[in-house]
């Protein structure tokens, strides 16, 4: 594939997708996210790095999807309190990710409009920057203190009052707080603070050796253990040049649409559930229930973790386990459509789904709506369709979109995926090729970069590596789509009723986990 023409000297990684790394100046750095936002390219993530154990600068990066790939760019800091050029001016999306940045690693965007601690809720102690080398503060007596007070955007005006909902909620649902701003039901203004159980992950991975990454990496988001885990692998295998059995790629496609169905499953019966139909969530439950429980007999775990690794995959198929998923899959295929008719046909069902949490394609556009609501909303990226890597790129994957951008939407676009999974899974156990399932992945002796950028079920995972000469982990930034896809849904709920809301939510499914390392 053509090197993307942004008038810089980049390097291809060897990476299965197409992903190109090149350093910047400042003055380029805007230019670039400038340029790549003209010609209607996307920003991933950003993120710092801090390489003063190496003798070397800190530097801020930055990844774009572009036509042509991915694109890793990189700016070098003379230290911490220098900042880099804000990118939210470009890509709104950037403000929350860089006022992580600031907290994790005290790199500040210039000239940001919204410079409030985003994962640093003031019980950190003074001083601590997690992804800094210097020695880090220990935990003082306050570690357990009540939040400082978080400065909302107040909306005034007659008749306006406040509801907050969290951070704590019912059930096993992970910490966020929502504040409303509403005028009787109606919403005016949602703003979220989140970022409750930082788990220090990103910090975690600098203290292992790479071989061991993925491990860590597969529990960043338990319901993206095998997309996580499959970018991560690829950015090792990248970094150190490792090649993969073609056998292997095709089990971890098999994982990846196994995961995609197993959660579509889950998020269409608690759509229905949220709309009053008990029994939606009654039937879906069972199936998802009999899907993890053959992924539990086959691949060692419920959700397949640790079954993709570094060189291909921990576990191996016989041919009398891919004949029970195919067999599988027809029984499900057969109830889900079954289950549909039900959903389209109910009158009540479909009152609450159309019209309600509409995200039009321009809005999702501008914002950089991601992955399955993303494309329920006019956007068309779908890695295994854009960029096809091994063996997507024989399967010929079917993208489905819609522009209505509605929870009918999102809800047609999982019916919509998880029919297309259930015919890849058919297809990769019928073409799975001969030979070996893994390969050892040999270090290198120098310093070395890598990248993974996997298309999950939520959206786009994406994984860059840097490893030492010393060949350990410099840094591992890990993404989750929900970066993208959080503040859209502050948009999504403007003019809809309250008791929308947990229906309007749900039809994201973001993650909170793969949104606070």
């Amino acid at each position: 594939m053509a090197r993307p023409e942004l008038g810089l000297d980049l390097r291809r990684l060897s990476a299965p997708t197409p992903i190109w790394h090149g350093r910047v100046g400042r003055d380029a750095w805007s230019a670039m996210a400038r340029s790549i936002a003209d010609m209607g390219g996307r920003l991933i993530s950003v993120w710092g790095v801090d390489r003063s154990a190496s003798g070397e600068a800190m530097a801020a990066c930055a990844a774009y999807a572009v036509p042509q790939g991915l694109v890793w760019l990189e700016l070098k800091l003379d230290d911490a309190a220098q900042g880099f050029p804000d990118l939210a001016i470009a890509f709104p999306c950037a403000a929350r990710m860089q006022r992580a940045v600031a907290d994790l690693s005290g790199i500040r965007a210039e000239g940001s409009r919204d410079d409030r601690p985003w994962l640093d809720h003031g019980v950190w102690p003074p001083g601590s920057l997690p992804l800094q080398h210097k020695p880090q503060p220990e935990a003082s007596a306050t570690a357990g203190a009540l939040p400082a007070d978080y400065p909302f955007v107040r909306v005034d005006g007659d008749g306006v009052h406040e509801i907050a909902v969290g951070p704590v909620h019912a059930g096993i649902i992970e910490p966020g707080h929502f504040r409303f701003s509403v005028v009787g039901e109606k919403v005016l203004r949602l703003e979220q603070h989140l970022g409750y159980t930082h788990k220090g992950i990103e910090r975690r991975f600098m203290e292992l050796m790479p071989l061991e990454g993925h491990r860590l990496a597969g529990r960043i988001s338990g319901d993206t253990t095998a997309a996580y885990a499959w970018a991560y692998s690829m950015a090792l295998e990248s970094a150190w040049g490792g090649e993969v059995p073609d056998r292997a790629n095709w089990l971890r496609a098999l994982m990846l649409e196994r995961e995609r169905v197993a959660n579509h499953l889950g998020d269409l019966g608690a759509l229905g559930n949220d709309a009053a139909l008990a029994f939606g969530l009654a039937q879906f439950s069972r199936l998802r229930e009999d899907w993890l429980r053959l992924s539990k007999e086959i691949f060692g775990h419920r959700l397949m973790m640790d079954a993709i690794v570094p060189g291909g995959v921990a576990i191996d198929l016989t041919p009398m386990k891919r004949d029970r998923l195919c067999m599988q899959c027809d029984v499900i295929e057969r109830e889900v459509r079954a289950l549909r008719r039900v959903y389209d046909e109910h009158a009540g069902l479909q009152d609450r789904f159309v019209g309600t949490g509409r995200v039009t394609p321009q809005l999702a556009a501008q914002l950089g709506l991601s992955g399955l609501a993303g494309r329920a909303s006019g956007q068309t990226a779908d890695l295994r369709c854009s960029f096809p890597w091994p063996p997507y790129d024989r399967l010929k994957v079917a993208i489905a979109t819609s522009s209505d951008g509605d929870v009918a939407a999102r809800v047609t676009m999982r019916f919509e995926e998880a029919f297309e999974s259930l015919r890849l899974i058919r297809a990769i156990c019928a073409g799975l090729p001969d030979g070996a399932a893994r390969t050892e992945i040999r270090p290198q002796a120098s310093a070395s970069l890598g990248a993974g950028w996997v298309e999950g079920w939520r959206g786009e995972v994406f994984v860059a590596l840097e490893i030492g000469s010393d060949g350990r982990i410099v840094r591992c930034h890990c993404h989750d789509p929900s970066w993208q896809n959080w503040p859209v849904l502050e948009h999504a709920i403007i003019g809809n009723i309250v008791p929308d809301f947990p229906l309007i939510n749900k039809s994201f499914n973001l993650s909170y986990s793969g949104h606070d390392l």
